[in-house]
């Protein structure tokens, strides 16, 4: 079966749609329409802007978001997902894919929530930190004990065995660093992020977002889409809305969601997007799925 997956923060790059752009007039009339929807030329700073514009949770979000959607829409008929997934903010991109959502409408929520956790992180300083070689029950032991010194420190990101990224306030994350360190991780090194996706700290931008997905239609997906929260295939509108609003807080289940694709069939995936972080994902949770990418 093939699955098709979608990249969240952290995979832009300078330059990224710029072919899609000038080779595809498909591709010209979405970027175009999504310069409209935005009210600022969004492509400017994806084609030729900084590293530091780019980076930019406001910008990242939405400009991850197109190449992806961009990407997988330009693949023409050769496009038919039997499931899709996306890492954090790729779960927008593949609602999109799957048809529960309209392009416009997965872009405005896109940018909706961009501004609201970029509100979230200015309000309180905090980050995140990738932990290498250390069990996931370890990790979260240590979070716990951390959290419960009074610091916010929680596991955020589930990415494949060995790999978890940690979120939280400064304080809480540094200092679990160093216990991690301790309890024999390889590596455990704070992230250049603007805040702490994926944590408690996002909770003023859970409320935010809540409204504006309720007032969004989302339809029935014509295939399944693996939702962040609870790695479980979903088609039911409500439901999904509903992990939407509860992803911003809760830990992306990345590892489970792609063991459990895999256990429901799936054997070839296909990133849609920039760079291929997923699929270096993908082949440490299973050596036996085919990945590759587009766009």
């Amino acid at each position: 079966m093939n699955a098709y997956v979608f990249p969240g923060q952290g995979a832009q790059f300078v330059g990224m749609g710029k072919e899609l752009y000038e080779n595809s007039p498909l591709a010209k009339e979405l970027f175009e329409r999504a310069n409209e929807i935005l009210g600022y030329r969004i492509t400017d700073i994806m084609f030729d802007g900084t590293d530091e514009d780019l980076r930019q949770t406001k910008v990242t979000q939405p400009a991850v978001f197109l190449h992806s959607v961009i990407s997988a829409l330009c693949t023409g008929e050769e496009f038919k997902p039997q499931m899709t997934a996306g890492h954090s903010l790729g779960e927008f991109s593949a609602l999109v894919a799957a048809g529960a959502l309209s392009f416009e409408d997965g872009l405005k929520l896109v940018y909706a929530r961009a501004m609201a956790m970029q509100k979230a992180c200015e309000a309180q300083p905090s980050t995140m930190a990738a932990v290498l070689g250390l069990a996931d029950d370890k990790v979260e032991e240590i979070c716990a004990a951390v959290a419960a010194e009074g610091d916010v420190c929680v596991a955020a990101n589930y990415n494949c065995p060995g790999q978890i990224v940690i979120s939280g306030s400064i304080e809480g994350v540094n200092k679990a660093c160093e216990r991690m360190k301790a309890a024999g991780a390889k590596r455990a090194l704070p992230l250049k992020v603007g805040g702490a996706f994926h944590s408690p700290l996002m909770e003023p931008a859970k409320v935010e977002l809540e409204a504006a997905i309720k007032a969004t239609d989302i339809h029935t997906p014509k295939c399944p889409v693996y939702q962040n929260v609870d790695a479980r295939p979903h088609t039911n509108p409500e439901e999904i809305k509903h992990n939407l609003v509860a992803q911003l807080t809760a830990p992306v289940r990345w590892t489970q969601s792609v063991q459990a694709m895999i256990a429901d069939g799936a054997t070839d995936f296909t990133e849609c997007g920039p760079g291929s972080v997923l699929q270096g994902l993908i082949k440490k949770i299973d050596a036996g799925v085919t990945a590759q990418g587009i766009g």
